[in-house]
């Protein structure tokens, strides 16, 4: 897919204000650490995370959206009733329904023509959000569009380690490696068609998407029923075959890679600059091989922000812009992959 009019006019984020070590996150594990015989260290070890941020208990989601949408347009000159449509994208919602996008609408003061809707698609929400106002503006239909996303990682994180606690075990240890890697935080991806004026917005030049459906049981995130013997109650699970998922992932990177150097014209060598959906330093270092991609080229920030998710990528683009990484003319490639097994990779013109 290619885009001749569309840029991506400012990029907002919200980090959570709690930094939360994996040093903490272990001595919470202490007691399932000394029955399964492991010792403290081991996660940062295995995954190169030295800590991340969580919102404060019952933080609404909406609000970190909110503040990432309103930083977006701030940044601007873009008002908030020229926003055209507003999706939200992330993994995590307040409710069923309705959308979390209406809440975040509301808050920010779109119009009310807008087109204001979820969307999911695992941590690959954002980007599918921004080839949705891609598309809407390509074909003329809007000026200018929101991908809003916030995540939260407290919840999910803290039942695992109850679960390992309670019931020790090494094959529930390694399947809940990838989710203690779990940070929060909130971006928003303010795109528009060009015309507002602004001097420093970077064109979307197209990309590229690939999929493996056949791997979609290998990382879970949901709901399960238990049973206390009195009555039935519901608590979230999450579930994730890490070798698996990055034996199938990277395959399935590269093949997206090459199909996109083809689509953008371009080479390896061509790419200034990448952001990778943040995991950690295993699938960090076997990507960039794999892709031949030289490390100093790769800007991350999993080390001190963790996993976020949807908002991995973008809040690692804005900070990658906020210290002068990206430069103006760059070719930029944007690479994110998502339970699913999902990859779409995008490239920029900084």
């Amino acid at each position: 897919m290619k885009y001749t009019k569309v840029f991506v006019e400012a990029i907002g984020y919200e980090l959570p204000p709690s930094v939360v070590t994996s040093a903490e996150l272990e001595a919470r594990l202490e007691s399932a650490y000394r029955a399964l015989h492991v010792q403290p260290g081991q996660l940062e070890a295995l995954t190169g995370i030295s800590e991340r941020r969580w919102w404060a208990p019952d933080t609404p989601l909406s609000r970190g959206a909110i503040t990432a949408a309103r930083s977006a347009l701030e940044s601007s000159s873009v008002q908030s009733g020229d926003v055209d449509a507003l999706i939200y994208a992330g993994v995590c919602r307040e409710s069923f329904e309705p959308a979390t996008a209406c809440r975040v609408a509301d808050g920010v003061g779109v119009s009310a023509s807008a087109a204001v809707y979820d969307l999911s698609n695992a941590c690959l929400g954002v980007l599918n959000g921004m080839l949705d106002i891609a598309n809407r503006i390509e074909l003329g239909q809007i000026r200018a569009g929101l991908v809003v996303s916030c995540e939260s990682a407290r919840e999910i994180v803290s039942t695992i380690i109850d679960e390992l606690n309670e019931s020790p075990d090494m094959e529930l240890f390694k399947m809940s490696l990838a989710t203690l890697t779990g940070g929060s935080g909130a971006a928003a991806v303010l795109l528009t068609d060009g015309t507002f004026g602004a001097a420093s917005r970077h064109r979307l030049v197209g990309g590229v998407t690939r999929t493996a459906p056949e791997h979609y049981a290998l990382c879970r995130w949901g709901m399960e029923e238990t049973n206390d013997n009195v009555q039935a109650t519901y608590r979230q699970y999450m579930s994730t075959d890490s070798v698996a998922v990055l034996e199938h992932g990277v395959a399935l990177g590269l093949e997206t890679w090459n199909a996109f150097m083809n689509e953008m014209g371009w080479s390896a060598a061509d790419v200034d600059k990448t952001i990778c959906h943040q995991v950690g330093s295993a699938h960090q270092e076997v990507i960039l091989r794999t892709l031949q991609i030289p490390e100093d080229k790769d800007f991350t920030t999993f080390a001190y922000l963790g996993n976020m998710g949807t908002v991995s990528l973008p809040i690692t683009a804005a900070l990658a812009a906020e210290r002068d990484v990206l430069a103006a003319g760059n070719a930029v490639a944007l690479l994110g992959i998502g339970s699913g097994l999902n990859c779409l990779m995008l490239g920029l013109e900084w």
